[in-house]
């Protein structure tokens, strides 16, 4: 999902099979947040469609790996690209300081905009709550960002709200100490 954290083994080749780079070389895996374009394009859309342990063979046209202007001096202008592939392992984007993996986020449909909601904001949110798939919580909110806690939202949960966008659709996971600690809720 957007905003995953994925882990790939790959080689890159030339259409005429020249080499041009391999992480296997290196001996290491190499890792990227998927949908942010910190990769070529090609990249961010087939390396979402893979499971874990695929491998997958990817011929990327020219726009949607480095165009026009190539990456010299290995990647000429206007060439076509092909890659092997393997998944290894994806994350959820960690949303705590500490990156204890306390609130872990996963993007399904990104926002509108960069605008995020601060301390005072007025949001509207639309939740279901699962807890070992049982379903606990569902309703529609509207709230001023820092008073979740009077309609018993963990605080987790309005953490990773003032990290969305308008618009977002996110599936989070809390551990107990960002949610309802060790007592649990009754509901």
């Amino acid at each position: 999902m957007i905003g995953d954290r994925v882990f790939v083994h790959y080689t890159g080749w030339l259409l005429d099979g020249t080499k041009f780079d391999s992480s296997l070389d290196r001996k290491d895996k190499f890792s990227f947040d998927l949908g942010k374009g910190e990769v070529i394009k090609a990249w961010d859309i087939a390396v979402a469609t893979m499971k874990v342990g695929e491998v997958c063979h990817i011929t990327c046209k020219p726009e949607y790996a480095y165009g026009a202007a190539g990456s010299p001096p290995k990647i000429p202008p206007n060439a076509t690209l092909v890659f092997e592939v393997e998944l290894f392992e994806f994350k959820g984007e960690d949303l705590t300081e500490e990156e204890d993996g306390g609130i872990i986020r996963r993007i399904r449909t990104r926002g509108e905009g960069y605008a995020r909601p601060n301390d005072g904001a007025m949001v509207e949110v639309a939740l279901e709550g699962y807890h070992k798939d049982r379903l606990f919580d569902q309703r529609e909110l509207c709230f001023e960002v820092g008073e979740g806690e009077s309609l018993d939202l963990p605080c987790g949960l309005e953490e990773a709200i003032q990290r969305m966008e308008k618009g977002e659709h996110s599936i989070v996971y809390l551990k107990p100490s960002y949610a309802f600690g060790s007592v649990g809720k009754e509901r």
